[in-house]
């Protein structure tokens, strides 16, 4: 197929690149090198250094005339979105529409759209949260994720546009950048082999569903197969609270920084823990790296 995919110099979208190439495909990329890396992409891809808000795109696609759409390119710090909203929502919504408006007018048969899991849904009801759980987004970037996927399914509807939303626990892995809630990973890993401080907000227990990259890679894959639409999780189930990831990456990185603790970040989220249950079922993914040994990898590559 002829792919394209935005953010693809990215921290995830880089991987994506990668395994699509591997399979085949023919891949194009967007990305304006604002969080991605040109060194990121594999040799094979065709790159357009260009905004997802631009006039540009429109062009690019009544050109090439791509078969799906793999959407990764966002405004994805959190705390950014909270503090201008209406960048966020200039980024991650118009530039959506910008991005569909073309595909929709050249032929696009599938967007494969990387959502959010702990945002959409906000501090838990119940865990593992479910795709059913109430959506109370606690933060801009997590109201744009979801308004996204309402566009893709007014798009499904009205031009029958297939679409798989994934939703993502906090991913994290070689190539990440430390920026936004799962940038803690890289954060600390970076600090600890430069010797530096490493400090964890607040008393260290809130939980996070960390999700290793190369199986967040799979679970892409999976949806390009599937035949219809719909929204999954791409999460392990399983919590762990951010004291609990300081101390294995001091062991991995052999730092000897002491455990040192910062006021907590106002409106931070607890706890965020998804269900995979209905991925495994629908894509027959289910999450292969456990934390010890993705961390392991992580700081190697670091």
């Amino acid at each position: 197929m002829k792919l394209i995919v935005t953010g693809g110099a990215g921290f995830i979208g880089s991987h994506v690149c990668d395994a699509l190439l591997a399979q085949g495909h023919t891949v194009h990329v967007i990305d304006n090198l604002n969080g991605g890396k040109r060194e990121n992409l594999p040799d094979g891809v065709v790159f357009h250094n260009m905004d997802i808000r631009s006039d540009e795109v429109a062009v690019l696609f009544e050109k090439e005339k791509y078969d799906a759409m793999y959407h990764l390119a966002a405004q994805m710090d959190v705390r950014k979105s909270v503090a201008d909203p209406g960048f966020d929502a200039d980024v991650n919504v118009l530039g959506f529409l910008n991005l569909m408006e073309a595909g929709r007018r050249t032929g696009l048969k599938k967007v494969v759209f990387s959502s959010t899991g702990g945002a959409i849904y906000g501090e838990p009801e119940y865990v593992p949260q479910d795709e059913d759980h109430p959506q109370q987004p606690l933060s801009p970037y997590g109201i744009t994720k979801l308004v996204s996927e309402k566009y893709l399914f007014f798009y499904k509807d009205q031009f029958d546009i297939d679409y798989v939303a994934l939703r993502y626990a906090n991913v994290y892995g070689p190539r990440q950048n430390p920026h936004g809630d799962a940038g803690v990973v890289a954060i600390f890993t970076q600090r600890m082999l430069r010797g530096q401080d490493a400090f964890i907000n607040g008393d260290g227990q809130q939980t996070r569903d960390y999700v290793f990259v190369a199986d967040v890679v799979r679970a892409n894959m999976a949806a390009l197969e599937l035949d219809g639409s719909g929204i999954f999780n791409v999460g392990t189930g399983i919590e762990t609270n951010v004291v609990e990831l300081f101390r294995m990456i001091k062991e991995f990185t052999g730092s000897d920084i002491e455990e040192t603790h910062a006021p907590g970040k106002p409106g931070e989220q607890k706890r965020s823990v998804i269900s995979y249950a209905r991925t495994e079922k629908a894509l027959g993914w289910t999450p292969q790296t456990p934390i010890r040994a993705g961390l392991k990898e992580t700081v190697e590559w670091f």
